[in-house]
């Protein structure tokens, strides 16, 4: 007797695209700048997707005449976002500058989402980054087999922006090698990319612009030459004036990532939030909130986007190995590998500031416990 192993009467299970980690800005916030769009009555520029008053309404957050509430995306100085806008309206190229983990790269992003409705024409800044990268270049299989052609030429994001009339963006500009820097002055000066191997040219269109961030600390590594930086116009991106609006930022993006890492909410999460930011506030300063200790400051930047990185990963600890609840032992190893990074000086001051500073702290004994658990 033969028995048929197919199965039958069984409904195909349908497929479903995965989920991206990390979605564009454009993707991931679709239905504000949707929303913006349909009610934006303003001038704007030749092919921007939103006049610039409704860039910075998407940027800074606000309530629309329909009621839409569209989400803070910066959390800092209006006039510093109107001033990046607007360089965006010119024919000049907008450098976002400022120490690690002022928001530079994520401004860049939702700048560009909110102008050209794509902000993936990047180019990534390393030691490493050729010239290629920021012009173009080639299929050596077609090259080889018919020669320089424009079938042959593969286009760089900014030549590709360039043709298109879109923001193209280069992240850490000071990362790359200063003679592939210079590429760029003729993009930005003539608005023109030559190409001689076709004897041809690709002119800007109407629309075109590049935004560039660059590191504060990087000073030193590849200075930008003064032809280069006259064709930007620079915006520094400062830290957080107050630590409230530093706990509302980093509040918001924890809440954010964890919406997308399928974490659950901490909603008594405030008061951890509330000394991680403290912790790096003085750290970074050199002097308690109170102003009367001085403190020695470690090597790191303790930025805001590390305090963001702490918080989610003692989030992580509560929902995955506690009981949901973000407490003092799930920030205490984040905390201490944010500030130790060389481990003998850094170790000397952060073993300081427990015992000065937190040990004594009205409330926060189970901080200063968890943290010498794992300091020890």
């Amino acid at each position: 007797m033969t028995v048929s192993m197919e199965p039958t009467n069984v409904e195909p299970i349908p497929s479903q695209a995965p989920q991206a980690l990390r979605p564009h800005a454009e993707d991931a916030f679709a239905a504000e700048l949707t929303a913006l769009a349909a009610q934006d009555d303003r001038p704007r520029p030749e092919r921007w997707k939103l006049s610039p008053w409704a860039v910075a309404t998407y940027l800074l957050g606000g309530t629309l005449a329909d009621g839409t509430v569209i989400t803070p995306k910066y959390v800092g100085p209006r006039r510093i976002v109107e001033v990046a806008v607007t360089t965006l309206a010119t024919d000049r190229a907008l450098l976002l500058l400022g120490v690690p983990g002022t928001a530079k790269t994520w401004v860049s992003e939702h700048l560009a989402a909110a102008v050209s409705g794509d902000s993936t024409l990047l180019v990534q800044g390393t030691a490493g980054t050729p010239e290629e990268a920021i012009r173009y270049g080639w299929n050596y299989a077609r090259l080889l087999a018919h020669g320089p052609s424009r079938d042959a030429l593969v286009p760089s994001p900014v030549m590709r922006a360039m043709s298109e009339g879109m923001t193209a963006r280069v992240e850490e500009l000071t990362r790359i090698p200063a003679d592939v820097q210079d590429t760029l002055i003729t993009i930005l000066s003539e608005k023109t990319l030559p190409i001689p191997e076709l004897g041809e040219e690709v002119q800007a269109v109407r629309g075109f612009n590049l935004i560039a961030t660059a590191n504060d600390r990087d000073r030193g590594v590849n200075d930008l030459s003064s032809a280069l930086r006259r064709r930007f116009n620079t915006v520094v991106l400062p830290l957080p004036e107050s630590a409230d609006a530093e706990v509302d930022i980093v509040s918001r993006r924890v809440d954010q990532m964890g919406r997308s890492l399928d974490l659950p909410r901490a909603p008594e999460g405030l008061d951890e939030i509330r000394r991680v930011v403290t912790v790096f506030r003085e750290l970074r300063d050199g002097v308690t909130t109170d102003g009367r200790t001085k403190l020695k400051s470690p090597s790191g930047t303790l930025s805001t986007a590390e305090a963001i990185s702490v918080v989610t990963n003692g989030l992580a600890l509560a929902a995955h190995f506690g009981d949901g609840v973000l407490r003092a032992g799930d920030m205490a190893a984040g905390i201490l590998g944010a500030v130790v990074r060389d481990p003998a000086a850094d170790r000397v001051v952060w073993q300081e500031y427990l015992e000065t500073v937190v040990r004594e702290r009205d409330g926060w004994t189970d901080f200063y416990r968890a943290c010498r658990e794992v300091s020890a």
